[in-house]
């Protein structure tokens, strides 16, 4: 039941609870206060008139004068009741009443005992005395020096009725209070909600076509929902980055995928326009197979590159020399090179832990950039290095082609998917599908590593930055 309120109703529930606990425990000392207060009135006025009792026994000479005596001066007290008794036998008493059989006794620890006697609500004490004289001399003492026995005791109908009085107060003060925190909580549980409420309706209005519109208030809201909010910007600001990046994706793989496709129907519509010889079809067929290559070949790459960016291409990690998979690299694209006079060098040497395939596939793609975009007659180095020292430094492996400088306003967007510093050259010159240096990066980052570029008129480096090796 609980579960199913809401946080207003939650809050003013248990706003209201406290509120109604602190009270009642609040009323509950002060009636605890006020009972112990009357409590010790009565047992300093009983003491009083004990004492003033006790001088009027000490001074009478006889049973009359100390009955005449204690009447004038008890006569101007009402509500009290004193009895006298020596050996069990009554000497004096005034408003008798049934004393109940063991009163607490007034010496030592002031104590006192309530009981109710004929509808009336007392509370009296018992004092023991010394023999009065009068007493020994008519032979009615004993060997005991405590046998006489005063008992007194007051009505304290006026006490209880203050009290109830009191308790009907602090229970109707106790209602209202209880309303007015449950009004007040509810108020202040609203208000303070209030900026959740705002970032609902701002959540309401995110849709796909306006992630960059709504952001919620941070410096506007208490400092316990500024995280919040921020925590909610920051991922409003991933999923407009990340669906910008698939609106840019599906635009761009639907333009690579539009050119073979439309090339392929191209061919097979030429083709079945008129009868050809055997020959022509074989050479028909043979392009179409390059251009399936070139698709089978893009899926690949996409594939690869959503489970590395996913986590789901987890490198098989292994000790991998750098400058060994350098070197195989370097007799794999030796023909090239010798085609365009581009001079190889490789220098220095870096350990690290990778998945060697992927580890090749990336140096592999930035070492073929490199030969593609350099001048003839250049020079493509690969310089291997390890900051730091190993096994605990930073293996870095860079290369530094020859040739024309990337413009600055490319450099930012180099390593996004499909992407070409020159779009009205693609698929001219190469058999590239635009992913070589977004896989670059994935792959990279999947090793905990990073990729850098930097261009300048004299040549263009990539900079491959594993992790400690």
């Amino acid at each position: 039941m609980f579960r199913r309120l809401t946080l207003t109703a939650r809050l003013t529930l248990l706003y209201t609870t406290v509120s109604v606990a602190v009270l009642c425990g609040l009323v509950a000392m002060v009636m605890a206060a006020t009972q112990a207060h009357f409590v010790e009135l009565d047992r300093d006025s009983l003491r009083d008139k004990a004492e003033l009792v006790k001088q009027v026994v000490a001074n009478s000479a006889s049973q009359q004068q100390l009955a005449f005596h204690l009447g004038e001066l008890l006569q101007s007290h009402s509500g009290l009741y004193v009895r006298l008794e020596h050996v069990g036998k009554l000497v004096f008493s005034y408003n008798d009443t049934d004393f109940p059989a063991h009163l607490a006794l007034a010496d030592g620890t002031p104590s006192t005992t309530d009981w109710t006697a004929d509808g009336v609500a007392l509370r009296g004490m018992q004092l023991k005395l010394a023999t009065p004289p009068f007493l020994e001399e008519t032979g009615q003492t004993t060997a005991a020096q405590d046998a006489t026995r005063l008992l007194l005791a007051v009505d304290t109908h006026h006490h209880i009725h203050f009290l109830v009085d009191l308790r009907r107060s602090l229970t109707g003060y106790l209602v209202l209070a209880a309303l007015a925190s449950g009004l007040l909580g509810w108020w202040a549980a609203r208000r303070g909600l209030a900026p959740l409420r705002d970032m609902k309706e701002r959540a309401l209005r995110v849709t796909a076509h306006q992630l960059g519109g709504e952001r919620m208030p941070v410096h506007s809201v208490p400092v316990e929902m500024a995280e919040l909010a921020q925590g909610l910007n920051d991922m409003l600001e991933r999923l407009q980055r990340d669906f910008e990046r698939l609106s840019e994706f599906s635009s761009d793989l639907a333009h690579e995928l539009r050119t073979p496709i439309s090339n392929l129907l191209t061919q097979t519509q030429v083709s079945l326009a008129q009868q050809r010889d055997a020959p022509a079809y074989r050479d028909i067929l043979a392009s179409n197979a390059e251009e399936f290559q070139r698709l089978a070949r893009m899926v690949s790459d996409m594939l690869l590159l959503a489970k590395t960016e996913h986590g789901l291409a987890l490198p098989h990690r292994e000790p991998i020399a750098l400058r060994d998979e350098v070197q195989a690299l370097f007799e794999f694209y030796d023909a090239v090179a010798d085609e365009k006079n581009v001079t190889l060098v490789l220098e220095g040497e870096a350990h690290m832990a990778g998945d060697r395939l992927m580890v090749r596939r990336a140096i592999s793609n930035l070492l073929s950039n490199a030969l593609r975009h350099s001048a003839e007659g250049g020079r493509v180095r690969v310089q291997l290095s390890c900051p730091g020292g190993e096994p605990a430094g930073t293996p870095t492996l860079c290369i530094e082609n020859t040739g024309n400088p990337i413009d600055p306003a490319h450099l930012a967007r180099l390593f996004d998917r499909f992407y070409r510093t020159d779009k009205s050259r693609a698929h001219l010159d190469t058999d590239g599908t635009g992913l070589g240096l977004a896989i670059t990066r994935a792959i990279m980052e999947a090793h905990g590593g990073t990729v850098s570029v930097e261009s300048t008129p004299a040549a263009t480096r990539f900079c491959l930055r594993f992790g400690a090796a």
